[in-house]
């Protein structure tokens, strides 16, 4: 199982300050290189110690074990946000 990539990422405007959300769609190769898109909602919330929390919702149904695909989908979203690639 592996994120090949996330796209279409739209930031959802919220009135809180130090939480962004946005919706996008992941391509996800699950096994034997069958490859699905799914929509997601995910969204990154800064704690009072400078954390970065990420939670992550599938829109989509998925036939895969759902805890592997989540924890691959905040790695990606975490070196997402690190390297500057999500919309303001």
């Amino acid at each position: 199982m592996k994120v090949i990539a996330i796209e279409n990422i739209s930031r959802k405007d919220v009135p809180i300050y130090y939480r962004l959300v946005y919706a996008g769609v992941a391509v996800i190769e699950l096994f034997n290189g069958v490859t699905g898109d799914y929509r997601i909602d995910f969204s990154i919330e800064t704690t009072p110690l400078g954390e970065k929390q990420i939670s992550v919702s599938l829109r989509d149904g998925i036939d895969y074990p759902l805890l592997p695909v989540l924890r691959e989908l905040k790695k990606a979203i975490r070196g997402m946000h690190n390297d500057g690639e999500l919309p303001d």
